[in-house]
């Protein structure tokens, strides 16, 4: 279950689990909303997604294929460690997002929102722990670390 920033339930969708180990789970997911066109590429129902639930670092990564499994590129949400129970994962989106796509552009979404959120004045240290995980993750990318090596990576 994806949760806003505010605690509010986002989204739920329906996932199969594919492994976990102490600090990941990953999971098999496949897009059932709307077509949702974007300029880093377009989410189609019935796209793939391979997802990366962190359970120690403030981010998940989300692997995306077309239904004719060609790569359209990584997803990254910044978020609080996610948590696990039995039967659902929990995660807390944290505004920044992190896009890298095919062509290995890295691309940071929703900075906006985050100063939209005064974060920086009300929470200091929730918005250094948002854009130092945003660092962390542009910096995973680009070098091909865990999680992003697990599948064809163009800076890998």
């Amino acid at each position: 279950m994806k949760l806003r920033p505010d605690g509010s339930e986002a989204a739920t969708y329906p996932g199969t689990l594919v492994a976990e180990t102490p600090d990941w789970v990953v999971a098999r997911a496949v897009w059932t909303f709307r077509r949702m066109e974007f300029d880093y590429w377009t989410f189609e129902p019935g796209d793939c997604l391979f997802e990366y639930f962190a359970k120690i670092e403030p981010f998940n990564a989300f692997v995306v294929f077309s239904q004719e499994d060609e790569l359209k590129g990584w997803y990254c949400n910044i978020t609080h460690p996610t948590t696990v129970t039995s039967d659902s994962v929990f995660w807390h989106d944290l505004y920044l997002d992190v896009v890298q796509k095919r062509d290995g552009e890295i691309m940071v979404l929703d900075e906006d929102e985050l100063a939209e959120s005064r974060l920086h004045q009300t929470d200091p240290s929730l918005h250094r722990m948002i854009t130092n995980a945003r660092d962390s993750v542009v910096e995973k990318m680009r070098h091909g670390a865990y999680p992003f090596s697990e599948f064809d990576n163009p800076n890998g």
